[in-house]
């Protein structure tokens, strides 16, 4: 029985601790939806101020539009070839900290670009471009640094990479893109393993070719041996024909020949240290329009005038408050 009585009792009070946590869950959602019927009832009743602030940030966005010097953005992807994207971004961004700094001297300096054209550049950073699923085909740009390298679908391309510049004069994009060329081709490092590289890939072509060569001889050698050894010795013995070593030397020629054409092709088409695959675009208007002030100062006014609202609506209760502290 007393077991019985202390069943009932725990299912009594595992009712009473839903009853309550309904209770409390009820309650809030009411707080919830008075709050916002009390929300949007103030936000009827002070239209016209609140409508007057969205005005005064447009029109804030605009003269900040017209006062500050326009910027235009665009982006040049690149394949390294020579130096790991981990290595290559890093050292591009170098850049950017020099902009990050104002330091216009510096980023002439890097590019060998003249002093005017470097004043005109407000950013430089290189970018991952995000392989989603893994497919081999690029989808996004990491501009936002928010990739997970524990990410085991998703991953960073390896070789290519993208550099947006920020500038004020789009028609200098072209020596913004001969300077960091310049700029890459001039650390000693890169150069010496570069030549490194395609002084391998010449040994490489020359062993390949020689091999080629040598594999095609012994062919021709062992085709004709294996078809003196089962030529029949008198006119009634019958001949079965079998080339299945022969066909395997073909396979192996054919192997050689695919690694040749790679080579060839790394030799012919990526001889420098980085490779430009798309070129900038003209961006025909600036980034830095009333989108780009917009977002940051309308709701900034917008946010104040709803406070200075609910100070004025609130005044004697913050000046009794203040008086009693």
């Amino acid at each position: 029985m007393a077991a019985s009585n202390d069943r009932k009792k725990d299912e009594i009070d595992l009712i009473e601790l839903f009853r309550r946590a309904g209770w409390t869950l009820t309650r809030w959602i009411k707080a919830l939806g008075r709050g916002i019927l009390i929300s949007i009832v103030f936000l009827f009743r002070k239209w016209i101020p609140l409508t007057i602030s969205l005005l005064i940030g447009a029109g804030a966005c605009y003269i900040m539009k017209k006062s500050f010097t326009p910027y235009y953005s665009s982006e040049l992807t690149i394949k390294s070839n020579t130096i790991s994207n981990a290595d290559m971004i890093p050292y591009l961004n170098r850049l950017h900290f020099f902009c990050r700094e104002n330091n216009k001297q510096a980023i002439a300096s890097d590019l060998s670009v003249p002093q005017n054209i470097a004043e005109k550049i407000k950013d430089i950073q290189a970018f991952w471009i995000i392989d989603l699923n893994n497919d081999s085909f690029p989808d996004y740009v990491d501009y936002n640094k928010r990739y997970n390298v524990y990410d085991t679908i998703n991953k960073r391309m390896k070789d290519r990479l993208v550099i947006r510049v920020r500038i004020s004069s789009s028609q200098d994009l072209a020596f913004v893109r001969d300077g960091i060329f310049r700029y890459v081709k001039s650390n000693p490092l890169f150069r010496e393993r570069n030549s490194l590289r395609l002084a391998n890939e010449k040994e490489m072509l020359a062993r390949l070719n020689y091999d080629i060569i040598q594999l095609d001889s012994l062919q021709k050698v062992k085709y004709f041996e294996e078809t003196r050894k089962i030529t029949p010795n008198t006119s009634s013995q019958m001949v079965f024909l079998q080339e299945q070593n022969t066909q395997l030397l073909y396979d192996n020629i054919y192997k050689l020949f695919e690694r040749k054409q790679k080579i060839v092709e790394e030799l012919d088409l990526y001889p420098e240290i980085i490779t430009l695959l798309a070129d900038f675009t003209i961006p025909k208007k600036p980034y830095t329009g009333m989108t780009y002030y917009g977002i940051v100062v309308i709701p900034v006014f917008f946010g104040l005038t709803i406070i200075l609202l609910i100070i004025m609506d609130n005044r004697k209760k913050l000046i009794k408050f203040l008086k009693k502290y």
